[in-house]
């Protein structure tokens, strides 16, 4: 069991020696379960010799035994041939192989005691360390778990500065001063580019249907005669300054042909 001892000694100076230097838990991780893992190795082989001296310590007892028991059977059988000197002599070598089977006997149970204790803590020890690997990714979630909060409380934080949202404003106030650019340049371009003929048009056509409406309105109250009253030069649409002008002349040259015609 001394080895055990020394080996938790070395397992947890490994440790401590691995967390002071790490700097990434999971690499730390695998590399105590690698560390441990050899260790076991160690350990299992350590175990191997010590069932090795237990059954080389059994076979030798067995062999005491097995010649102390054959003696024992040589001795009977002088006795039964009537030579007592030969079986005192006999027993005498079962005597002799009786006490060093005791002995390997003791050896042996004690290295049996201790292999069965060294094989219990060898099996403790490999499911610590299978625990250790199955806790090992439990503790890897909990590390990322808790970086990831980190970090968004790192984030949180930068936007708790209000230099930031600041500077958001001041962006977002100059692209709407930039789209009410824009939109006062494009009636500039609309009103200076041939639009203003299109607002002269749509101003003539108004004040017409305002005539109109002023017209029909004065028929319904009597003012003007309705359009069946009404003659039919009248019904005719006014003609413009310039065609009255035009059918002015016509009829000044029309009168001045007649009256060169009489004479």
């Amino acid at each position: 069991m001394a080895f055990f001892s020394r080996l938790a000694t070395v397992i947890k100076s490994n440790l401590n020696e691995l967390i002071s230097g790490a700097e990434d838990p999971e690499k730390m991780l695998d590399q105590i379960i690698l560390d441990m893992r050899e260790q076991l190795v160690e350990a299992k082989k350590q175990v191997a010799v010590a069932i090795a001296d237990e059954k080389r310590l059994k076979k030798q007892y067995e062999a005491e035994a097995k010649k102390s028991e054959e003696w024992e059977q040589k001795a009977m059988l002088a006795v039964r041939a009537g030579d007592d000197d030969l079986a005192k002599q006999a027993l005498g070598r079962q005597k002799e192989f009786g006490g060093l089977t005791a002995q390997y006997k003791d050896q042996w149970e004690k290295q049996l005691h201790s292999t069965t204790a060294l094989k219990q803590a060898l099996k403790a020890l490999n499911n610590k360390i299978e625990e250790a690997n199955r806790k090992k990714a439990v503790l890897i979630a909990r590390k990322r778990r808790a970086d990831a909060m980190r970090s968004i409380q790192d984030t949180m934080s930068g936007l708790n500065d209000q230099s930031a949202f600041e500077a958001f404003e001041r962006m977002e106030g100059k692209i709407v001063q930039a789209e009410a650019e824009a939109e006062a340049a494009g009636e500039l371009n609309e009103e200076f580019q041939g639009d203003i003929l299109k607002e002269k048009f749509a101003e003539l056509e108004q004040g017409a249907g305002a005539d109109e409406q002023l017209e029909a309105l004065k028929r319904k109250m009597g003012i003007l005669p309705t359009e069946e009253e009404a003659p039919v030069a009248a019904r005719v649409a006014p003609q413009s300054a310039e065609e009255l002008e035009m059918a002015e002349l016509d009829a000044a040259l029309d009168e001045l042909k007649a009256r060169e015609a009489g004479e």
